[in-house]
C-alpha cells in the first residue's frame, strides 16, 4: 500500500479488524519510511463493473461516487450513518451479483431511487429531482402525488 504522505511502497499493517456488520475490514498501517499513520478499508468486490452513462460512454463503477450522492441526498436528515452505508454497500452487492459487468446510470439512478424511498423520503425527492432533471415545480407536484399515493395504498392496507 502507498504511503499517502510520502508515497513509499514500504508500510506495515499494525491493526486489522472487521467492521460491525463484518462487511469490511479496517486496517491500521504505518510507513517505514515516515512513520505516517493512515487507515485503510477493504471489501469484498465480486466483479469489476462499467457503468454506460446516458451519452453513451463507459466509466468504470465507483462506489465513492455513488456514496456521495447518496449523502448530498441525505444532507442535515437524521438518517444513521451506518444506515447509509449499509445501503450503498447492498446497492453495489445487488450490481455485482446481477450477472452483467456493464450497468447503465439509468439502471443505478432507479435502484438508488426505490432505496431512498425506503430510507428517507425527503432524501429520495433530492435525489429524484436531480436524477430525473427536473425543471418546474409540477414535476415535483407529480412526484410528491406518487408518494402520497403509496402512502394512502398503505394505510388502508394497515387497517384491512
Amino acid at each position: 500500500m502507498r504511503c499517502p504522505s510520502c508515497n513509499s511502497l514500504d508500510t506495515q499493517v499494525k491493526d486489522s479488524r472487521p467492521t460491525e456488520d463484518s462487511s469490511v475490514i479496517r486496517r491500521r498501517r504505518v510507513c517505514v519510511t515516515c512513520n505516517f499513520r493512515f487507515t485503510t478499508f477493504e471489501r469484498v468486490q465480486l466483479r469489476e463493473l462499467t457503468v454506460i452513462k446516458r451519452n453513451g460512454r463507459r466509466v468504470p463503477f465507483d462506489r465513492d461516487k455513488l456514496m456521495r450522492s447518496v449523502q448530498v441526498s441525505l444532507r442535515k436528515r437524521p438518517v444513521d450513518a451506518e444506515r447509509v452505508e449499509k445501503m450503498v454497500s447492498d446497492i453495489v452487492r445487488e450490481m455485482e451479483s446481477g450477472g452483467e459487468a456493464e450497468v447503465s446510470s439509468e439502471v443505478i439512478g432507479e435502484n438508488v431511487m426505490e432505496h431512498l424511498r425506503k430510507l428517507d423520503d425527503v432524501a429520495y425527492v433530492r435525489f429524484a429531482s436531480v436524477y430525473r432533471n427536473f425543471r418546474e415545480a409540477k414535476d415535483f407536484e407529480n412526484l410528491l402525488g406518487e408518494l402520497s399515493g403509496e402512502d394512502e395504498a398503505r394505510i388502508v392496507t394497515i387497517r384491512k
